[in-house]
């Protein structure tokens, strides 16, 4: 598909080993109501953390959907229930990357996101010391490795590098009003919140909306987000771009990587559709970021 990076959303097992899912909750990409109906909590949702790896092995995996309705949150995807998937691990999806690496002799890397590390660490889990092993295990160590961590939560990222010693490159991703921790995303759009940022990461993870707020008659608003971001040094990842949900402002996704990649000047972006994405950079002659 040509992705330069491939992003692995992070979690933890009830037996300690990370797994590749974007929730903690199961739910709404796997049969878990019907394999283990009396396992949910008492919201009504399943834990991947409650559920061993074995057990979790046991599952069959889809596209994302409504758990109440059943309807495939992006229907024009991948048919929900169709061939057979399961849930993976994270030694096995590096396995698989480097071994495509291997074959192709292409250098694609990973980009991993600690999920919900505060959350994790009420029920007694440290999903950062773990995903952190597993990835130096696998040779992802210091900031020439291919390799981006990501979380959104600031006190982690400080953690990570500080007290977890780790060398590699991280990005502390940005939501919207407060993070799980508190995190104060308003603040770290800020210039100061960007030069404590800049103290302990390598980039930010913005969403979409924090560079582009919209249209006015033909004029496209671009905050200033990025340009402080560069100048100190911070690289800038906007997520997410989907083909099949775009912006009002943008009638295609070329449209819309042309405001962010031409204009806004991001670095690098998170999308569904890296062989749209990669097509256009190619074609803007725009070149990849390390």
């Amino acid at each position: 598909m040509g992705a330069d990076y491939l992003e692995q959303d992070v979690v933890l097992t009830k037996d300690d080993v990370p797994v590749v899912l974007h929730d903690t909750q199961i739910d709404t990409v796997t049969d878990v109501a019907k394999r283990f109906p009396d396992r949910k909590r008492e919201d009504g949702r399943y834990y991947a953390i409650d559920f061993t790896l074995a057990e979790l092995k046991q599952l069959q995996f889809t596209e994302r959907f409504n758990p109440r309705t059943g309807q495939q949150t992006y229907p024009t995807r991948f048919p929900a229930w169709q061939s057979s998937f399961s849930i993976v691990t994270l030694e096995e999806e590096l396995q698989f990357i480097q071994g495509l690496n291997n074959s192709t002799g292409r250098k694609v890397g990973i980009y991993p996101e600690i999920k919900s590390p505060s959350w994790h660490q009420r029920q007694g889990h440290d999903v950062s010391r773990i995903v952190l092993d597993v990835l130096v295990r696998y040779g992802y160590r210091t900031k020439s490795d291919p390799v981006y961590v990501q979380c959104f939560d600031f006190g982690e990222v400080k953690r990570i590098r500080q007290n977890l010693g780790y060398q590699g490159r991280l990005i502390l991703l940005l939501g919207d009003k407060l993070g799980a921790d508190n995190t104060d995303y308003a603040y770290f759009k800020t210039k100061a919140g960007l030069t404590e940022v800049a103290k302990v990461a390598d980039g930010i993870g913005p969403s979409l909306s924090h560079v582009v707020t919209g249209r006015t008659k033909d004029t496209i608003t671009i905050t200033d987000l990025v340009r402080d971001a560069h100048a100190l040094n911070l690289r800038v990842h906007p997520y997410t771009a989907r083909a099949d949900v775009l912006p009002a402002y943008a009638v295609s996704l070329e449209e819309m990587l042309k405001v962010f990649f031409c204009q806004a000047g991001v670095d690098g972006m998170f999308t569904d559709h890296p062989d749209l994405l990669a097509a256009f950079l190619r074609d803007q002659s725009l070149p990849a970021q390390p």
